[in-house]
């Protein structure tokens, strides 16, 4: 692709183009704006590069040599990747007269490429800062055959009607407004209402499973995180200082440290332990522009944290505990197949190895117990622990972050956090951290992502609409709906002066579970007859017993309705 860009465009300069596990991009930086008609043309001198069959020849030499190579060429985006490596070699790659720097390894010719497309076309900053100049990206994909890319396109074509951007405007679920803020979320009321669906879903559970519900201030003083540790490990996500009263504050960008007071107000007993919090904090942190997207990269979010203090002997059976509880979550939304990690530590790390590797056995002790399978995730855990991710599959079989859970050795030795022990003697205790859903506005993009819109009852911001066919059934429509309201089941009504065809067609495209319709018959009998949003008829019902399997499938958090 690059080689086709550069013969159609030559003064376009070349930033990197790596190959991803969704096909492959390339960046570059050009005086002008791509457009789909550049793609096509693109795209068709990609395919005469392709039949001229050139082989990639290999080259190794040395870096000062690859310098002044890109200097003449005027490639002063590769120059400066050079300039910053330390091998003394490098390998460039030059196939029909092009030559590009890479680490291969390539396929051995052009013509071994046979079924393409160039897909979109984005802003990307160099190297990930906005500080940078902004480039623009070309995505492409490539496979064996053809029918593996029809296929391929196909799926994107799903992703697309799912896309939670678009459906988070038809469904009028949420917004984001530019002069508010990138990243910063408007919960409109449809979306608002599944999302206290959630939290009082995730309440309830958590008292259930023996939690204590916190909630804790959204700034705290900017020594604060300088003693977590997190104002040298994580420094570059959080925001600027604010001078209050001649301090310095810090708007949160994690909630443990609060959670660690709350442990510290009073004498701890072994026998108190463990003690399990949780909150439903909102954090904020800076997310590059370029990687905002949607409710799935924001700069404003609710996590579903919570920090278990236990003994060290308690680490396993608190970690298993976890392990069941989040997959119990999991489930109830509808998420059954997962992708399992355990990321081991990082190179900026703190706390003794020592640690690090008890903490890491107890990690993957308990998913060898619950007969988890997983995959070790070398240097990806965070500063002060190993931890475990686990990933959903949604409907279309994309993996999703959403779980963690977090062994933490560090932190309770940076705030001194002790109990007394059978002994009679202090003891520093072992902090879990975990989150179930990762953030509200991730989980949720997902769940439209996962549902395409058509939310399961239980979360359906409306989940019956009482439509009528004629105007003189309003009486009985209205005494219905009040009636259903009454009972706790989320309802809409329309006895506008429409036809029932376009009443159906527009609660339909809303995605409502259940359309109940009011006509002559349901008026003289006292019933109902209910239309599913998929089209199925169901019923009549008397209004008790229809009354009596919604709110049994609520409860039920059923997935069929």
């Amino acid at each position: 692709m690059a080689h086709a860009v550069k013969e159609l465009f030559p003064d376009a300069k070349l930033a990197i183009g790596p190959a991803t596990d969704e096909g492959f991009y390339y960046d570059f930086d050009i005086d002008r704006s791509f457009t789909p008609e550049d793609l096509a043309l693109i795209e068709k001198k990609m395919s005469e590069i392709i039949k001229q069959d050139n082989p990639f020849v290999r080259k190794i030499v040395s870096r000062q040599e690859a310098i002044e190579l890109f200097k003449k060429m005027g490639e002063d985006y590769k120059v400066e990747l050079l300039e910053e490596m330390e091998e003394h070699e490098v390998t460039l790659y030059e196939e029909g007269g092009f030559i590009d720097l890479c680490k291969g390894p390539h396929i051995e010719s052009t013509g071994q490429v046979t079924a393409l497309k160039l897909l979109s076309i984005a802003g990307a900053y160099w190297r990930g800062s906005e500080k940078n100049k902004m480039l623009q990206r070309i995505y492409g994909i490539s496979f064996t055959d053809e029918k593996d890319l029809e296929e391929y396109l196909h799926f994107l074509e799903k992703v697309k009607r799912s896309d939670h951007r678009r459906l988070g405007r038809e469904l009028d679920l949420f917004s984001i407004n530019e002069e508010i803020g990138p990243g910063l979320i408007l919960w409109h009321p449809n979306g608002a209402v599944i999302r206290r669906t959630i939290e009082d879903f995730w309440s309830d559970e958590h008292y259930k499973a023996g939690y204590k519900i916190l909630y804790t201030p959204h700034i705290a003083k900017l020594q604060l995180w300088q003693k977590s540790g997190h104002l040298d490990f994580y420094s570059e996500y959080m925001y600027s200082p604010m001078e209050v009263e001649g301090m310095d504050y810090e708007i949160r960008p994690m909630n443990c440290p609060f959670h660690i007071y709350v442990y510290k107000t009073s004498l701890r007993s072994y026998r108190d332990l463990p003690i399990r919090y949780a909150e439903l904090g909102t954090v904020y942190r800076y997310e590059r522009s370029g990687v905002l997207h949607g409710l799935l990269r924001v700069r404003g979010f609710t996590q579903d944290d919570a920090h278990i203090f236990c003994r060290e002997d308690q680490i396993e059976d608190e970690i298993l505990g976890v392990l069941e509880f989040t997959l119990y979550i999991l489930r109830i939304f509808g998420f059954e197949n997962y992708e399992i990690y355990l990321s081991t530590r990082p190179e900026k790390y703190v706390g003794s190895l020592e640690n690090w590797e008890r903490s890491t056995a107890a990690l993957k002790r308990a998913l060898e117990i619950k007969g988890l399978s997983y995959e070790v995730d070398i240097g990806e855990g965070v500063f002060y622990g190993p931890k475990i991710d686990i990933k959903v599959k949604d409907s279309l079989n994309r993996p999703w972050q959403c779980s963690t859970i977090q062994v933490d050795f560090n932190i309770p030795e940076r705030f001194d956090l002790t109990y007394r022990g059978s002994d009679g003697k202090d003891h520093r205790p072992i902090m879990i951290h975990r989150a179930l859903m990762g953030s509200l506005e991730r989980f949720f993009g997902i769940l439209i992502e996962h549902y395409a819109g058509a939310f399961p009852l239980w979360l359906a911001p409306v989940q019956v609409e009482v439509l009528t066919i004629s105007e003189r059934h309003s009486g009985y429509a209205v005494a219905l709906s009040r009636r259903l309201k009454s009972e706790g089941i989320r309802t809409e009504l329309n006895i506008e002066n429409e036809k029932i065809g376009y009443k159906i067609r527009n609660a339909t495209l809303r995605k409502v579970p259940y359309l109940v319709i009011i006509g002559d018959r349901e008026v003289s009998e006292q019933r109902v007859t209910v239309r599913k949003r998929s089209g199925e008829n169901i019923g009549p019902f008397t209004i008790e017993k229809f009354i009596g399997i919604t709110k049994d499938k609520i409860r039920d958090k059923s997935l069929e309705f």
